[in-house]
């Protein structure tokens, strides 16, 4: 399965803890949004089956930041690991 199905309750259940987990904001750095909110899958959905469902691999990002690392989400991943990474730390 590589299309999402946004209805599926493990889906959502994974959307939430994301969102709850970051605060229902987004982490892009030094953005605070907290309308239009997405769950980003930082390994991505296609080619990390096993990771799709792991809140530890989402993090949440406004529409715009979400828009903006379209097509560009191996460069952003590294970046997304250590922000929540700090988080554990704290």
């Amino acid at each position: 399965m590589t299309q999402r199905n946004y209805e599926d309750p493990n889906y959502k259940k994974w959307r939430k803890e994301v969102y709850r987990r970051d605060g229902f904001k987004c982490r892009w750095p030094n953005c605070k949004a907290r309308r239009g909110l997405n769950a980003h899958h930082i390994k991505t959905w296609a080619h990390y089956p096993g990771l799709r469902f792991d809140p530890n691999n989402g993090i949440t990002l406004c529409r715009r930041h979400h828009k903006q690392i379209q097509g560009m989400e191996d460069a952003y991943e590294a970046i997304f690991l250590k922000i929540l990474a700090h988080d554990r730390l704290q």
